[in-house]
C-alpha cells in the first residue's frame, strides 16, 4: 500500500514538473502611464528562452513563456522594466503594463568651425578625417563600421599587463552563457527584426550582465567611433561586439599569424 502511494506521488510530481516546463501564451497590453494610450511597437523579450515580440496598433502582445522566465519590456522614450513570470501570472488574466516616460537632460552641443575659409580645395584639407571605415549598403538606412585594432600606448610595465586583449577576453569569458545568447539574438530572424529597430542598448547590458560603465568601456576597447555607437541599431552593435570578441579571442589564442 505504501509502495503504491509512493508511486502515485512520483507520477503526480512528474506531471506537475512537466506542466511547469511547458510554455504558455502570455498576452496583454502596454500603455502610457499618464494618458493610458496604447504604445505601438513596444518590445517584449523573454530573457530566459530568447523569444520576442512587439505590440500591435492597439498595444497588444502575445508571448510564449513558462514559470520562472524573466521578460523584458522596452519602448523608445520610456523606462524599461523586467517582470518575473509566476504561476499566478499565467492563470488566464490579461497582463496590463504601463510604462513611464524617461526624463532625460539634453546634452550640450559644441559647434566647431575647423577654420574653414570658403575655398573647397583648402577647406577639404581642414575637415577632420574619420579614423574608422564605414560601409554603406544600398537599401539599408544605417551604417556598418569596421573598427581598427586599438594601438597599445602603455605608460608603464604595469599598465602593459592590463592590455585591451585581456580586458575584452576576460570580460566576455566570465559570462560565456550570455555570449551565446547574444549569438542567438543575431541569428534568429524574428529577433533580428526586433533588434534592428532598437537603439537603447539596455537589452544588451541585461544579457551581458554589465553596468553602463562596463559596457562603455567594452565599446571603447573595441575601438568603434562615437558616430557608430550612437547611430547603429542594437542588432548592428551586437554583431560588432561579437566580431570584436572573436578578433580579441584570436589574438589571445595566437591564431592571427599568417599560415603558409
Amino acid at each position: 500500500m505504501i509502495k503504491r502511494i509512493f508511486i502515485i506521488s512520483l507520477l503526480f510530481l512528474s506531471v506537475m514538473v512537466k506542466a511547469q516546463e511547458e510554455k504558455t501564451s502570455l498576452d496583454g497590453t502596454i500603455t502610457d502611464f499618464e494618458d493610458k494610450k496604447p504604445l505601438v511597437g513596444a518590445n517584449i523579450f523573454n530573457l530566459t528562452s530568447l523569444g520576442g515580440t512587439s505590440t500591435d496598433n492597439d498595444g497588444r502582445f502575445d508571448l510564449m513563456v513558462k514559470p520562472n522566465d524573466t521578460i523584458y519590456v522596452s519602448h523608445i522614450g520610456y523606462q524599461s522594466i523586467k517582470l518575473h513570470v509566476t504561476n499566478d501570472l499565467l492563470k488566464g488574466n490579461k497582463l496590463a503594463i504601463e510604462l513611464h516616460k524617461k526624463i532625460e537632460e539634453l546634452e550640450e552641443v559644441v559647434v566647431k568651425t575647423h577654420q574653414l575659409v570658403g575655398v573647397l580645395e583648402i577647406d577639404i584639407k581642414n575637415v577632420p578625417k574619420d579614423k574608422n571605415a564605414r560601409i554603406h549598403i544600398n537599401g539599408l538606412p544605417q551604417t556598418y563600421e569596421v573598427g581598427k585594432p586599438k594601438k597599445a600606448n602603455y605608460s608603464s610595465p604595469l599598465a602593459a599587463i592590463f592590455n585591451p586583449v585581456d580586458f575584452v577576453y576576460n570580460l566576455f569569458g566570465k559570462e560565456p552563457k550570455q555570449l551565446k545568447k547574444l549569438k542567438k539574438l543575431s541569428s534568429d530572424d524574428k529577433l533580428r527584426a526586433l533588434m534592428d529597430k532598437k537603439v537603447d542598448r539596455e537589452l544588451m547590458m541585461e544579457y551581458l550582465k554589465m553596468t553602463p560603465e562596463e559596457f562603455n568601456k567594452l565599446l571603447n576597447q573595441c575601438n568603434y567611433s562615437d558616430y557608430f555607437i550612437k547611430k547603429a541599431s542594437d542588432l548592428q552593435l551586437i554583431e560588432a561586439i561579437l566580431a570584436c570578441y572573436e578578433n580579441y579571442k584570436a589574438v589571445k589564442n595566437g591564431s592571427t599569424t599568417k599560415k603558409d
